[in-house]
């Protein structure tokens, strides 16, 4: 299997990183797209051998470093209503404590610093190893491990309904 076709397998993680990551559908897809059309432009740079997945990772969290550096320059995204969809497709199932758990974790996720969100979805939900997270995000395993404890108690008092404090105190 040549790296072309290798990179379809990935295509579903990097969606869901991706959307987990922006928090906007729309943004998201043009994100992965973004990151293929990169990855098929450079395939003489990938080395065989070596972890695909880790190496599109490193190209899609470099390419959302980049506009997260742009972003004051870059117009607000409004998506288009998509008439061709029916109403129907919008119903929700009846299981609404799931769904308001779901909302809550995504509403958590959202407020962690974009370094700790980063490590804590690329360790807990793509199950990458520390090792492939720090090569991914290019930064040393100490401090893939550091962000991804604080990122985690961080979730933790934000599911729990804690707000965060904005600024620490020294107590002296």
């Amino acid at each position: 299997m040549n790296t072309r076709e290798a990179l379809t397998e990935h295509v579903p993680r990097l969606r869901r990183y991706a959307r987990a990551l922006i928090n906007n559908r729309d943004l998201a897809d043009d994100l992965v797209q973004d990151t293929l059309e990169r990855a098929l432009g450079r395939t003489e740079q990938f080395r065989p051998g070596t972890d695909l997945r880790a190496w599109l990772f490193t190209i899609m969290h470099n390419l959302f470093a980049n506009q997260v550096r742009r972003v004051s320059a870059r117009a607000v995204h409004v998506p288009v209503d998509d008439e061709s969809i029916a109403e129907i497709e919008f119903a929700v199932p009846a299981d609404q404590t799931r769904s308001l758990e779901m909302r809550d974790l995504d509403y958590a996720l959202q407020r962690l610093p974009a370094e700790q969100r980063e490590v804590v979805l690329l360790v807990g939900l793509e199950e990458m190893s520390y090792a492939d997270a720090a090569l991914a995000l290019d930064v040393p395993i100490g401090t893939v491990m550091s962000r991804l404890s604080r990122g985690r108690e961080r979730l933790r008092a934000l599911m729990a309904g804690a707000q965060p404090a904005s600024k620490l105190r020294v107590v002296r």
